[in-house]
């Protein structure tokens, strides 16, 4: 075992570091979420408003606030306790067709 890598019971292992990077990770994950909806909402409205345009948006926007409920919770529940819970399974479910659904009314925008 090198250095740098920690046993399981080792005492200097600090348990609060990987909740934290988790915490981080969901949050850059948030910003590129309203960033790619941002995105997509201008492109869709670019060249003035259609109807197809309208509802492109209003399903990017409704896309990006369930991924935005779900990052919301998981961050609260990460910063709660110092040893947080298991993601749930129906929540991680939800993160993963929000994230597909969104590129794909992306994909859909740009082509």
């Amino acid at each position: 075992m090198s250095a740098l890598e920690s046993a399981p019971g080792d005492p200097d292992r600090d348990p609060g570091l990987q909740p934290e990077r988790t915490r981080l990770a969901w949050r850059r994950t948030t910003l590129s979420s309203t960033v790619a909806a941002s995105l997509a909402v201008k492109t869709a409205l670019h060249g003035g408003a259609s109807v197809p345009g309208i509802v492109a948006c209003a399903l990017c926007c409704a896309l990006w606030l369930g991924f935005l409920s779900v990052a919301h919770r998981r961050i609260h529940a990460l910063a709660a306790s110092s040893t947080p819970a298991a993601l749930v399974p129906r929540h991680a479910a939800a993160a993963v067709l929000y994230t597909v659904a969104m590129a794909a009314c992306g994909a859909a925008l740009v082509l």
